[in-house]
């Protein structure tokens, strides 16, 4: 296989990314200086050795603890269970939620071979267990995988006392009824709530 090809289909194993594009990127590159390359493989290299899950939530970091878990002005006892580490920077986008997180790694999809066990929850479950945690909100995709896990996890935190809680569902800020699938419909009328 050439060195084109090699390159080729590594990027197409990226999320978003298919073969036409791959070789698109690939050719750009090729026309680049050779130390824009040696930039990417060099930014690549440094990313597989510096960073790893944090110990306590599971957030990216390059430190023992991510910064939100070292934030001491965090609230402690709020944890927002979230699918992936890149769920977590649109929460903080929205500049509202001052508690701490725990990653799950995923969902479940028994289709797709993933169980409990290949998730983060165990730890979730120990991190309560060790008291202090009043809530934790389940913040996972409305799909249903999502929906599965969010059940998995109620369950398994139901023994402790403490609040689990989700995401609200429903319409966008900007959205159309007319455009929207009945499902979301029916969860932004279950979710209504009195005007003040």
């Amino acid at each position: 296989m050439s060195a084109i090809e090699d390159l080729t289909t590594e990027l197409s194993r990226l999320p978003g990314i298919g073969r036409k594009t791959a070789l698109r990127l690939t050719y750009h590159l090729l026309r680049q200086p050779p130390e824009t390359s040696q930039r990417l493989a060099a930014a690549l290299v440094t990313l597989a050795e510096r960073v790893r899950p944090c110990a306590r939530c599971f957030n990216l970091t390059e430190e023992e603890l991510c910064a939100i878990c070292r934030d001491q002005r965090r609230d402690a006892a709020l944890i927002c269970a979230v699918e992936e580490a890149s769920d977590i920077g649109a929460i903080e986008r929205a500049g509202e939620f001052r508690g701490l997180y725990h990653v799950l790694g995923g969902r479940l999809s028994p289709l797709d071979g993933v169980g409990p066990e290949d998730l983060t929850i165990d730890r979730l479950v120990d991190r309560v267990s060790q008291g202090g945690v009043r809530e934790v909100i389940i913040a996972t995709n409305p799909s249903l995988e999502g929906e599965a896990t969010a059940l998995y996890v109620q369950r398994q935190l139901a023994p402790y006392r403490l609040a689990v809680t989700r995401i609200a569902r429903g319409l966008p800020v900007g959205g159309d009824l007319e455009y929207a699938d009945g499902v979301t419909i029916a969860q932004a009328l279950s979710a209504r709530r009195e005007m003040a």
